[in-house]
Parts: C-alpha cells; sequence; structure tokens
C-alpha cells in the first residue's frame, strides 16, 4: 500500500514537470519515432535543377591572376603594368593566343512538382536566373529539359515545365498561416549537389525580414538548409509544403541552424500567376511610407500607439492620390486587413486585384476615415516627380529653431545653388545642424527642406516658429516635421521640451 502511494505520487509529481496540466494529449504533437514513411512519401516528388550559361573566358589562361592593383602614381603601377603585359598571354605587349572559346558555368539547385499531368515545378529565381539551359533531374537520375514559364524576382519564385512519358510524382501547397512556432518540418533538396537529401527541424520564427524586398515574411526554420537547398520545398508534417526554402544566415555558406522559406500562402499565389501568364500583377497604392514610431504616434495622438504606415507622399497620378490619401495620413486598414506595421502594407496592397476598389482606413486630423481607392498595377519604375509652385523670392536670412539645434532660411537662388535644390522645391531650407542637438539625433542635415510642421504647409521660417510656439503653448512635446531631402520625403519627430544644443 506504502509502496504504491509513493509511487502514484511520483507519476503525479513527473506528469506536473512534464506540463501535463498545461498541454492536453489531444493537442499535444510529439515527435515521431521516425520521419522515414514521410521522407519515402515525398522524395519523389522532389527534384534537382541543373542549369548552365555561357562564360566568357579570360584571354589565355582562364585561372590566371588579375593585375595587382597598386596606388595611382604608385612606382609598383607600372612595374605590375609591365610584368603582366610581358607574361600574360593576351595582354598587349607579351605572347599573343588565339581567343578561347566560352566556357559553360553550371550551378545546382532544388525544386519540386505540383502538378504531374502537366508536369509544373516550382524554384527560386534565382537558382535559374541568366540560365541558357535548364534541366531537371528526377529522384531516379532521370534529366529532363525544362521550359521556363514565368520568374518573379521580387519574390524570387520560378516556375518551370517539363514535358516527358515518365511518370511523375506532385505535393500539394499547404496553409502556412497554419505552421506554429515549434511544429515539425522537414526540409528536402539538393545540397552542395549531393543528391535528395532529407532534414529535420521545427518552425523557428515566423515573419523575419531579413532585408531582401518589400515582400519579406519569411518562415525561419532549424531545419538544416545548405546551398544547393534553394528552391526546394519545406514540408508540414501533413507533407504539404508550407515553405519554398530559398536562403540562409551563415558566415561559411554552411547550415548553423538559421534557415529561411518564402511561406506557401506568398508563394502558390504567385506560382499560379505565373503560370497562366507568366508574370505577376500586383495591386499597386502609390505611396512613399515610413514607419510610425513612439514619437510620431504621439505628435499625431494616434490611439493605441505605434502601428499602420505614415504616408510621407502621395505620388502624383497614383491610385492613393486619385483616391483623396494625402502626405501625412496614417494607413491603419487596408480592405480589412490591419497594418500592423508599414512593412506589412506592401505585402498586403500586392496581394489585392488590381483594380479593385477597396476601402482604406486612415488616421488624419485626429481621427478615422475611410476612402476608397482603385487599385492599380504595380509600376516597373514606381518613381513619379511631384510639381509643385515655385517659392518667393525673399531674403536669405537664416532664424534660429530654439531648443530643436536649427537654423533655416527661405530658399533663394543662392540656397538653391548651393545646396543642389530643385527649381520647383518649395518650402524652408535647413542651412545650420547643430552637434548633439535633437535634429542632429534624427539625421537632419543642412540641405534637407521643412515642407510641413504638424501637417500644415510652411514656406517661411515665421511659419515654421509659429507653428511650434502653438504646439508648446498647447503643451504638446512632439513636433511632426515634413521633410525632403535627397532620399525623398520623411518625417520625423522632434521633441520639443529643452533647450540643448541650439546652434550659437
Amino acid at each position: 500500500m506504502r509502496f504504491t502511494a509513493v509511487r502514484f505520487a511520483v507519476i503525479v509529481l513527473s506528469a506536473v514537470l512534464a506540463g501535463a496540466s498545461l498541454v492536453s494529449p489531444a493537442d499535444a504533437q510529439r515527435a515521431p519515432e521516425t520521419f522515414a514513411p514521410l521522407a519515402r512519401q515525398l522524395l519523389p516528388a522532389v527534384v534537382n535543377i541543373s542549369t548552365t550559361q555561357a562564360v566568357q573566358a579570360r584571354p589565355g589562361r582562364p585561372d590566371a591572376p588579375e593585375m595587382p592593383q597598386a596606388p595611382p602614381g604608385s612606382p609598383f603601377e607600372e612595374f605590375f603594368r609591365d610584368f603582366f603585359n610581358r607574361n600574360r598571354p593576351g595582354q598587349e605587349g607579351g605572347p599573343q593566343q588565339p581567343q578561347r572559346p566560352q566556357r559553360r558555368g553550371q550551378s545546382l539547385g532544388s525544386g519540386f512538382i505540383i502538378d504531374a499531368a502537366q508536369g509544373i515545378v516550382v524554384t527560386n529565381n534565382h537558382v535559374i536566373d541568366g540560365a541558357d539551359e535548364i534541366n531537371v533531374i528526377l529522384q531516379d537520375n532521370t534529366t529532363i529539359r525544362a521550359e521556363l514559364l514565368g520568374t518573379d524576382p521580387r519574390t524570387d519564385v520560378a516556375v518551370l515545365r517539363i514535358r516527358t512519358e515518365h511518370p511523375l510524382s506532385a505535393v500539394t501547397f499547404g496553409n502556412s498561416d497554419d505552421a506554429q512556432v515549434g511544429d515539425w518540418v522537414l526540409a528536402i533538396g539538393n545540397p552542395f549537389g549531393l543528391g535528395g537529401t532529407v532534414t529535420a527541424g521545427i518552425v523557428s520564427a515566423r515573419g523575419r525580414d531579413i532585408r531582401q524586398g518589400l515582400y519579406d515574411d519569411f518562415i525561419q526554420t532549424d531545419a538544416a538548409i545548405n546551398r544547393g537547398n534553394s528552391g526546394g520545398p519545406l514540408f508540414n508534417m501533413a507533407g504539404q509544403v508550407v515553405g519554398i526554402n530559398t536562403a540562409i544566415y551563415s558566415p561559411s555558406g554552411g547550415s548553423i541552424g538559421i534557415g529561411f522559406s518564402i511561406p506557401s500562402n506568398l508563394a502558390s499565389r504567385i506560382v499560379v500567376q505565373l503560370r497562366d501568364g507568366g508574370r505577376v500583377r500586383r495591386g499597386w497604392l502609390g505611396v512613399n511610407i515610413q514607419q510610425v514610431t513612439d514619437e510620431i504616434a504621439e505628435a499625431l495622438r494616434l490611439p493605441g500607439g505605434a502601428r499602420g504606415a505614415l504616408v510621407a507622399r502621395a505620388q502624383e497620378g497614383g491610385p492613393a492620390a486619385a483616391g483623396g490619401i494625402r502626405s501625412g495620413d496614417v494607413i491603419l486598414r487596408f480592405n480589412g486587413a490591419e497594418v500592423r506595421e508599414m512593412r506589412n502594407l506592401p505585402r498586403i496592397v500586392a496581394d489585392n486585384t488590381v483594380g479593385e476598389q477597396v476601402p482604406v482606413v486612415i488616421w488624419r486630423d485626429g481621427k478615422e476615415e475611410t476612402v476608397s481607392i482603385t487599385l492599380g498595377e504595380l509600376p516597373a519604375d514606381q518613381s513619379q516627380a511631384a510639381a509643385a509652385a515655385p517659392a518667393p523670392a525673399q531674403p536669405a536670412r537664416p532664424v534660429e529653431l530654439e531648443g530643436l539645434g536649427l537654423m533655416v532660411a527661405p530658399i533663394t537662388d543662392e540656397l538653391r545653388q548651393r545646396f543642389s535644390l530643385r527649381a520647383e522645391q518649395n518650402g524652408v531650407v535647413i542651412v545650420e545642424v547643430a552637434p548633439n542637438s535633437p535634429a542632429a539625433e534624427r539625421e537632419l542635415r543642412p540641405g534637407d527642406v521643412i515642407v510641413e510642421v504638424q501637417q500644415e504647409r510652411v514656406t517661411t521660417p515665421a511659419e515654421v516658429q509659429e507653428r511650434i510656439a502653438r504646439l508648446r503653448q498647447q503643451n504638446r512635446g512632439v513636433a511632426l516635421f515634413g521633410v525632403e531631402g535627397t532620399g525623398g520625403q520623411r518625417f520625423v519627430p522632434l521633441r520639443l521640451r529643452g533647450e540643448r544644443g541650439a546652434p550659437g
């Protein structure tokens, strides 16, 4: 009896330590004893991608070293030039040799079949970029010439077609939104050209931005991904593709447990368009945006803190400008989707249909408003020049903005030439920024032009001073400046409290 009670207590304690009270048996997902059945089912649908392209060999020996670079004017500069010209075949003054023919460069990657009947293969754009010839190698080493249906460099997705009587296996896309941090995943691919290789790991993180483009929303995994895995699938335990392996973070080029996959919910929409039309049509709003910081949220009295995307400029002739969105608006929701931060907006907009009319909730003048926008198609070149009336001639007398570390002046011909300002530029130009001042901390520079203060247009230093004085009278702690510089227009929040750092 005593033994039974003790044993029962040990069992209960073990269950508590294992977290049995936190996770029910029905919800718990334990590691499988083996991945073999799943791997056996999936491997035939994963392929190797082999590409070749012409590479121009250097004259003479293609492996000959390049001439070292000496400092201009250095006595070594002429010495190296004479030595290499005398001794490298094909160089001026050296032994002549017939031009060598182009050699063939080869690269390897991975892919997977999503339609066995039509022979549709998905891979990364960077795997086949610039290739003259693309071959798909099946699990049994059968090699088939592939046709490129379309590519999308913005998301690094490419779609191929193979035509063969050989029986093919296919896999399907799953819902990447269902993939949770901690879920088991399998990566299958062609690392280092070794052939079909299976690695297992978990979803390490979601929504990773690795600064590869506007549409970054990667799944991070610790399943081993190496060179050659690019374009291969990331599977969930149901055997569905939840990601396309595309990048690794590694100082050596080998796996250190940080790999990135394009989510299937993004990739599958791209694949459909490339398969059907050979190109991707994305919704386009026509705005330049920036992050809403805590200080910008405070300046705009935005409830809920920093969220949304701040419109720095609504491009002239773009869908946003046509629908009434203007500089200084904060986009909070787009067609029902919440814009949690700036980088979410381009992806949300791109996912909507070109020509569709969508509601956009914005924050303007201290309240929410809804405008209706008809989406355009994202152009290849998004840059558009904004026209503005030329500034009236005024005396260039600098004015100090007390407590902010700025000296400003009206735009004159002399200052326009000094700072290379556009002929139509309007506003108030910054002529001096005090070191260690609030303005310097925000990286304002001489030549930047203040065009707005607290979303009100300004054309003279007196107007800037008046806006700041009014904010101080209202006990506002932050002033929001609309500034145009070499990188375009942006909004800069400056704290009004404190007098340190004013120019002397």
